[in-house]
Protein backbone atom coordinates (compact mmCIF):
# COMPACT_ATOMS: atom_id res chain seq x y z
CA UNK A 1 0.00 0.00 0.00
CA UNK A 2 2.68 2.54 0.56
CA UNK A 3 4.65 1.80 -2.58
CA UNK A 4 1.24 3.07 -4.24
CA UNK A 5 0.40 6.14 -2.59
CA UNK A 6 3.95 7.85 -3.20
CA UNK A 7 3.05 7.91 -7.34
CA UNK A 8 -0.16 9.88 -6.80
CA UNK A 9 1.26 12.31 -3.89
CA UNK A 10 4.10 12.93 -6.82
CA UNK A 11 0.95 13.48 -8.86
CA UNK A 12 -1.03 15.77 -7.26
CA UNK A 13 2.01 18.11 -6.47
CA UNK A 14 3.13 17.88 -10.18
CA UNK A 15 -0.59 18.83 -10.58
CA UNK A 16 -0.86 21.70 -8.69
CA UNK A 17 2.32 23.36 -9.68
CA UNK A 18 1.48 23.21 -13.63
CA UNK A 19 -0.60 26.66 -13.68
CA UNK A 20 2.42 28.47 -11.71
CA UNK A 21 4.30 29.18 -15.06
CA UNK A 22 0.93 30.14 -16.81
CA UNK A 23 0.23 32.67 -14.18
CA UNK A 24 3.49 33.96 -14.16
CA UNK A 25 3.29 34.36 -17.99
CA UNK A 26 0.52 36.33 -18.03
CA UNK A 27 1.41 38.68 -15.18
CA UNK A 28 4.23 39.61 -17.19
CA UNK A 29 1.97 40.10 -20.46
CA UNK A 30 0.09 42.49 -18.67
CA UNK A 31 3.41 44.54 -17.39
CA UNK A 32 4.25 44.59 -20.67
CA UNK A 33 0.96 46.09 -22.00
CA UNK A 34 0.99 48.78 -19.34
CA UNK A 35 4.93 49.92 -20.25
CA UNK A 36 3.51 50.12 -23.94
CA UNK A 37 0.54 52.04 -23.07
CA UNK A 38 2.71 54.06 -20.99
CA UNK A 39 5.10 54.78 -23.64
CA UNK A 40 1.90 55.58 -25.91
CA UNK A 41 0.64 58.00 -23.63
CA UNK A 42 4.33 60.16 -23.07
CA UNK A 43 4.36 60.14 -27.12
CA UNK A 44 0.98 61.73 -27.44
CA UNK A 45 1.64 64.39 -24.40
CA UNK A 46 5.52 65.26 -25.96
CA UNK A 47 3.48 65.44 -29.65
CA UNK A 48 0.34 67.54 -28.28
CA UNK A 49 3.48 69.66 -26.63
CA UNK A 50 4.78 70.51 -29.98
CA UNK A 51 1.72 71.20 -31.65
CA UNK A 52 1.06 73.46 -28.64
CA UNK A 53 4.41 75.28 -30.23
CA UNK A 54 3.32 75.03 -33.40
CA UNK A 55 0.29 77.14 -32.94
CA UNK A 56 1.43 79.94 -30.93
CA UNK A 57 3.94 80.55 -33.86
CA UNK A 58 1.08 80.11 -36.24
CA UNK A 59 -0.43 82.48 -34.10
CA UNK A 60 1.90 84.68 -33.69
CA UNK A 61 1.91 84.85 -37.66
CA UNK A 62 -1.29 85.36 -38.20
CA UNK A 63 -1.44 88.90 -35.92
CA UNK A 64 1.97 89.92 -37.43
CA UNK A 65 0.16 89.32 -41.38
CA UNK A 66 -3.34 90.81 -40.01
CA UNK A 67 -0.71 93.53 -38.39
CA UNK A 68 0.49 94.30 -41.94
CA UNK A 69 -3.21 94.41 -43.68
CA UNK A 70 -4.27 97.34 -40.83
CA UNK A 71 -1.52 99.49 -41.92
CA UNK A 72 -1.97 99.04 -45.90
CA UNK A 73 -5.63 99.60 -45.11
CA UNK A 74 -4.28 103.06 -43.30
CA UNK A 75 -2.28 103.62 -46.21
CA UNK A 76 -4.88 103.25 -48.30
CA UNK A 77 -7.09 105.78 -46.20
CA UNK A 78 -4.13 108.08 -46.93
CA UNK A 79 -3.97 108.05 -50.65
CA UNK A 80 -8.08 108.38 -50.42
CA UNK A 81 -7.16 112.21 -48.87
CA UNK A 82 -5.06 112.63 -51.26
CA UNK A 83 -7.44 112.00 -54.03
CA UNK A 84 -9.44 113.93 -52.58
CA UNK A 85 -7.44 117.30 -52.48
CA UNK A 86 -6.01 116.27 -56.17
CA UNK A 87 -9.58 115.76 -57.30
CA UNK A 88 -9.29 119.36 -59.75
CA UNK A 89 -6.19 117.50 -61.75
CA UNK A 90 -7.99 114.71 -64.27
CA UNK A 91 -4.84 112.99 -64.62
CA UNK A 92 -3.28 112.38 -61.10
CA UNK A 93 -6.83 111.66 -60.05
CA UNK A 94 -7.08 108.62 -62.45
CA UNK A 95 -3.57 107.60 -61.96
CA UNK A 96 -4.32 107.41 -58.40
CA UNK A 97 -7.85 105.52 -58.85
CA UNK A 98 -6.58 102.51 -60.93
CA UNK A 99 -3.43 102.24 -58.17
CA UNK A 100 -6.18 102.38 -55.13
CA UNK A 101 -8.46 99.58 -57.14
CA UNK A 102 -5.31 97.70 -57.59
CA UNK A 103 -4.31 98.08 -53.70
CA UNK A 104 -7.81 97.37 -52.75
CA UNK A 105 -7.66 94.06 -54.70
CA UNK A 106 -4.20 92.79 -52.84
CA UNK A 107 -5.89 93.63 -49.87
CA UNK A 108 -9.04 91.86 -50.35
CA UNK A 109 -6.19 89.10 -51.18
CA UNK A 110 -4.39 89.49 -48.10
CA UNK A 111 -7.62 89.47 -45.53
CA UNK A 112 -8.92 86.15 -47.64
CA UNK A 113 -5.39 84.68 -46.24
CA UNK A 114 -5.42 86.01 -43.13
CA UNK A 115 -8.79 84.53 -42.50
CA UNK A 116 -8.09 81.18 -44.00
CA UNK A 117 -4.85 80.64 -41.73
CA UNK A 118 -7.07 81.66 -38.97
CA UNK A 119 -9.24 78.76 -40.32
CA UNK A 120 -6.66 76.56 -40.37
CA UNK A 121 -5.57 77.70 -36.97
CA UNK A 122 -9.33 76.72 -35.74
CA UNK A 123 -9.25 73.36 -37.28
CA UNK A 124 -5.57 71.86 -35.53
CA UNK A 125 -7.43 73.31 -32.43
CA UNK A 126 -10.51 71.36 -32.53
CA UNK A 127 -8.30 68.21 -33.45
CA UNK A 128 -6.35 68.80 -30.66
CA UNK A 129 -9.52 68.67 -28.74
CA UNK A 130 -11.02 65.47 -29.93
CA UNK A 131 -7.64 63.92 -29.45
CA UNK A 132 -7.43 64.55 -26.22
CA UNK A 133 -11.70 63.61 -25.77
CA UNK A 134 -10.86 60.53 -26.63
CA UNK A 135 -7.64 59.88 -24.48
CA UNK A 136 -9.72 61.31 -21.39
CA UNK A 137 -12.79 59.15 -22.14
CA UNK A 138 -11.41 56.17 -24.13
CA UNK A 139 -14.16 56.53 -26.21
CA UNK A 140 -15.02 56.90 -29.78
CA UNK A 141 -14.11 60.14 -31.96
CA UNK A 142 -16.50 62.93 -31.81
CA UNK A 143 -18.28 64.67 -34.06
CA UNK A 144 -18.51 68.26 -34.84
CA UNK A 145 -21.40 68.20 -32.29
CA UNK A 146 -20.01 66.22 -29.74
CA UNK A 147 -21.65 63.24 -29.88
CA UNK A 148 -19.48 59.66 -30.80
CA UNK A 149 -19.58 58.86 -33.99
CA UNK A 150 -22.03 55.67 -34.55
CA UNK A 151 -20.39 52.20 -35.28
CA UNK A 152 -21.24 50.62 -38.82
CA UNK A 153 -23.19 52.16 -41.91
CA UNK A 154 -26.42 52.22 -42.95
CA UNK A 155 -27.36 50.63 -45.85
CA UNK A 156 -30.39 52.79 -46.76
CA UNK A 157 -28.40 56.10 -45.96
CA UNK A 158 -28.20 58.64 -48.96
CA UNK A 159 -24.55 59.05 -49.92
CA UNK A 160 -22.85 62.15 -49.10
CA UNK A 161 -22.93 65.22 -51.02
CA UNK A 162 -19.53 66.76 -52.10
CA UNK A 163 -19.14 69.58 -50.23
CA UNK A 164 -18.29 72.66 -52.07
CA UNK A 165 -14.28 74.01 -50.49
CA UNK A 166 -14.83 77.04 -47.98
CA UNK A 167 -15.57 80.46 -48.95
CA UNK A 168 -12.52 82.16 -48.32
CA UNK A 169 -10.51 79.44 -50.34
CA UNK A 170 -12.77 80.04 -53.23
CA UNK A 171 -12.77 83.87 -53.09
CA UNK A 172 -8.74 83.89 -52.37
CA UNK A 173 -8.38 81.41 -55.26
CA UNK A 174 -10.21 83.50 -57.63
CA UNK A 175 -8.63 86.93 -56.39
CA UNK A 176 -5.54 85.28 -57.83
CA UNK A 177 -6.61 84.27 -60.80
CA UNK A 178 -8.41 87.80 -61.56
CA UNK A 179 -4.56 89.78 -60.76
CA UNK A 180 -3.53 86.98 -63.09
CA UNK A 181 -5.38 87.42 -66.00
CA UNK A 182 -7.19 83.95 -65.51
CA UNK A 183 -10.21 84.98 -66.08
CA UNK A 184 -12.46 82.06 -66.99
CA UNK A 185 -11.05 80.32 -64.08
CA UNK A 186 -11.81 83.81 -61.94
CA UNK A 187 -15.15 83.94 -62.88
CA UNK A 188 -16.18 80.11 -61.99
CA UNK A 189 -14.58 80.48 -58.62
CA UNK A 190 -16.22 83.66 -57.97
CA UNK A 191 -19.86 82.15 -59.53
CA UNK A 192 -19.05 79.31 -56.85
CA UNK A 193 -19.26 81.90 -54.13
CA UNK A 194 -22.40 83.01 -55.04
CA UNK A 195 -23.47 79.51 -55.43
CA UNK A 196 -22.66 77.99 -51.91
CA UNK A 197 -22.50 81.12 -49.70
CA UNK A 198 -25.15 83.24 -51.31
CA UNK A 199 -25.29 85.06 -47.87
CA UNK A 200 -21.44 85.20 -46.69
CA UNK A 201 -19.92 88.88 -46.63
CA UNK A 202 -17.43 87.99 -49.64
CA UNK A 203 -20.79 87.12 -52.13
CA UNK A 204 -21.04 90.90 -52.75
CA UNK A 205 -17.00 91.31 -53.48
CA UNK A 206 -17.43 87.97 -55.68
CA UNK A 207 -20.00 89.85 -57.95
CA UNK A 208 -18.50 93.33 -58.10
CA UNK A 209 -15.54 90.62 -59.36
CA UNK A 210 -17.47 89.15 -62.26
CA UNK A 211 -18.59 92.62 -63.03
CA UNK A 212 -14.98 93.88 -63.21
CA UNK A 213 -14.21 90.47 -65.55
CA UNK A 214 -16.79 91.21 -67.80
CA UNK A 215 -15.50 94.78 -68.08
CA UNK A 216 -12.03 94.38 -68.67
CA UNK A 217 -13.42 91.57 -71.47
CA UNK A 218 -15.01 94.37 -73.23
CA UNK A 219 -18.53 92.59 -72.68
CA UNK A 220 -20.34 96.27 -71.06
CA UNK A 221 -23.39 94.63 -70.85
CA UNK A 222 -22.89 91.64 -69.19
CA UNK A 223 -20.56 94.06 -66.46
CA UNK A 224 -23.25 96.57 -65.98
CA UNK A 225 -25.66 93.61 -65.06
CA UNK A 226 -23.26 92.10 -62.46
CA UNK A 227 -22.52 95.81 -61.01
CA UNK A 228 -26.46 96.04 -61.08
CA UNK A 229 -26.20 93.19 -58.87
CA UNK A 230 -24.37 94.46 -56.30
CA UNK A 231 -26.20 97.85 -55.82
CA UNK A 232 -29.57 95.75 -55.09
CA UNK A 233 -28.21 92.89 -53.69
CA UNK A 234 -25.59 93.77 -51.43
CA UNK A 235 -26.23 97.13 -50.97
CA UNK A 236 -24.02 97.05 -47.71
CA UNK A 237 -20.98 96.12 -49.55
CA UNK A 238 -18.01 98.03 -49.65
CA UNK A 239 -18.05 97.62 -53.07
CA UNK A 240 -20.92 99.64 -53.81
CA UNK A 241 -19.47 102.94 -54.95
CA UNK A 242 -16.76 101.30 -57.20
CA UNK A 243 -19.87 99.43 -58.30
CA UNK A 244 -21.42 102.29 -59.55
CA UNK A 245 -18.59 104.20 -60.85
CA UNK A 246 -17.89 101.08 -62.78
CA UNK A 247 -21.53 100.69 -64.07
CA UNK A 248 -21.31 104.65 -64.83
CA UNK A 249 -17.96 104.06 -67.09
CA UNK A 250 -19.67 100.84 -68.85
CA UNK A 251 -22.81 102.99 -69.85
CA UNK A 252 -20.40 105.76 -70.99
CA UNK A 253 -18.98 103.10 -73.37
CA UNK A 254 -21.45 101.97 -74.81
CA UNK A 255 -22.97 105.55 -75.47
CA UNK A 256 -25.52 105.23 -73.15
CA UNK A 257 -24.75 108.84 -71.97
CA UNK A 258 -27.56 109.80 -70.31
CA UNK A 259 -27.52 106.86 -68.21
CA UNK A 260 -24.12 107.26 -66.72
CA UNK A 261 -24.28 110.67 -66.10
CA UNK A 262 -27.08 109.88 -64.00
CA UNK A 263 -24.99 107.01 -62.43
CA UNK A 264 -22.14 108.83 -61.70
CA UNK A 265 -23.98 111.91 -60.05
CA UNK A 266 -25.52 109.52 -58.30
CA UNK A 267 -22.36 108.17 -57.28
CA UNK A 268 -21.51 111.64 -56.12
CA UNK A 269 -24.69 112.27 -54.23
CA UNK A 270 -24.70 109.08 -52.30
CA UNK A 271 -20.74 108.72 -51.23
CA UNK A 272 -19.33 111.92 -51.96
CA UNK A 273 -16.19 111.44 -49.90
CA UNK A 274 -14.86 108.10 -51.30
CA UNK A 275 -12.19 108.36 -54.17
CA UNK A 276 -14.73 106.63 -56.89
CA UNK A 277 -16.98 110.11 -56.03
CA UNK A 278 -13.63 112.10 -56.44
CA UNK A 279 -13.14 110.14 -59.78
CA UNK A 280 -16.64 110.54 -60.60
CA UNK A 281 -16.76 114.26 -60.56
CA UNK A 282 -13.15 114.43 -62.80
CA UNK A 283 -15.07 112.01 -65.80
CA UNK A 284 -17.82 114.46 -65.11
CA UNK A 285 -15.61 117.88 -65.53
CA UNK A 286 -13.47 116.56 -68.42
CA UNK A 287 -16.39 115.46 -70.22
CA UNK A 288 -18.27 119.34 -69.44
CA UNK A 289 -20.86 118.51 -67.41
CA UNK A 290 -21.94 120.07 -64.22
CA UNK A 291 -21.13 117.73 -61.24
CA UNK A 292 -25.25 118.54 -60.23
CA UNK A 293 -28.16 118.16 -61.97
CA UNK A 294 -29.60 121.40 -62.87
CA UNK A 295 -33.02 122.22 -60.93
CA UNK A 296 -35.93 122.16 -63.78
CA UNK A 297 -37.16 125.79 -64.26
CA UNK A 298 -40.11 126.91 -62.94
CA UNK A 299 -42.09 127.50 -66.22
CA UNK A 300 -41.35 123.64 -66.76
CA UNK A 301 -44.48 123.48 -64.24
CA UNK A 302 -46.23 126.36 -65.25
CA UNK A 303 -45.83 126.95 -68.84
CA UNK A 304 -47.48 129.80 -70.00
Amino acid sequence: MRKTLIPLTAVATLALLCPVPSAHAASKEMIQLQTQVQTLQDMLQRLQQTNDQRQAVMQHLIEQTADNVNRMSQSIDSMQQAMQTQSANTGKVDQLSGQMQSMNDSIDELKSRVSNLNKTLQDIQAQLQNVNTQQAGGGQPATPNGQPTPGGTDANAAPAQPQAPPVDQLYQGGLRDYNSAKYDVASGEFSDVLKYYPQDNLAGNAQFYLGEIAYRQGDYKTAIKNYDAVLEQFSGNPKVPAAQLRKGEAELATNQRDAGIRDLRNLIQRFPQTPEAAQARSRLNGMGVRITAPKPSPSAYHPE
